[in-house]
């Protein structure tokens, strides 16, 4: 392969890429999102500064891919935090468990999604949405949330979608040293909610080195939805370099 033709190529391994880079499109995408309450210490320790914390909330997520144009289906899930940054609302994507390893290849290294591999698990089990995360063999969350109580609007819904999300990319150099390491954000504009409902709900988080979801513990449920839509994600920009500007 010439030098021209490496130059061209996006990822590895060059015979046979981890993920096709392209704009995926996902259609059908459900969620289940419940917002809970939680210790500001444990907040402030994960955190990361320049963003500021709102309120002491955290935003558990299962989402179900119905059809990913480059992935086909699969299931995703963890945990947002409110923040703001420069006077902006959005969120901090905290953690996120998949059980497919293109989609997370390519999350982590396109744009800079916190995501690992695990399996999560969305279905109704007697009159109960039933979302859940394993790692590993070990179940490491499990919510549920009373099937299609009441309608949600659709704008209410939308807005829990489309708030900007916040990530941090750290790329290691050679010597160990951070060689990117910047906050970077996004935002989901193109969005079609086909339908929204909200419940009743509960959640329970495990203890887990290496999956520590319960390192932000559940104190009081705030509310829950269930949500389907087809939507497509939009690039991610810097907006804080930690390697170049001064706290």
């Amino acid at each position: 392969m010439k030098i021209d033709d490496v130059r061209r190529q996006l990822t590895t391994p060059l015979a046979g890429p981890a993920y096709y880079p392209i704009v995926p499109r996902f259609t059908d995408r459900e969620y289940l999102n419940i917002v809970y309450r939680t210790d500001p210490d444990a907040l402030r320790a994960v955190v990361p500064e320049p963003l500021k914390i709102t309120e002491p909330l955290v935003r558990f997520e299962i989402m179900k891919m119905g059809d990913v144009t480059g992935f086909g289906p699969y299931l995703e899930g963890g945990q947002a935090i409110p923040v703001e940054f420069d006077g902006e609302r959005g969120e901090y994507l905290h953690a996120m468990y998949l059980d497919n390893f293109a989609a997370t290849a390519s999350g982590r290294e396109i744009s800079a999604y916190p995501k690992v591999i695990g399996k999560p698990g969305l279905y109704v089990d007697n009159g109960a949405l039933v979302g859940t995360i394993d790692y590993g063999t070990l179940r490491v969350a499990t919510a549920t949330m009373g099937y299609q109580h009441r309608p949600l609007d659709a704008e209410q819904a939308k807005a829990q979608i489309t708030v900007p999300t916040f990530m941090l990319k750290i790329i290691p150099g050679y010597d160990g040293a951070p060689r990117v390491q910047e906050l970077v954000r996004t935002q989901i504009s193109d969005i079609t909610v086909k339908w929204a409902y909200t419940g009743p709900a509960r959640l329970q988080l495990f203890q887990h080195v290496l999956a520590p979801l319960a390192d932000l513990p559940v104190l009081e449920i705030v509310e829950a939805g269930h949500i389907l839509t087809d939507l497509t994600l939009a690039g991610a920009t810097p907006v804080f370099d930690y390697l170049k500007e001064q706290s």
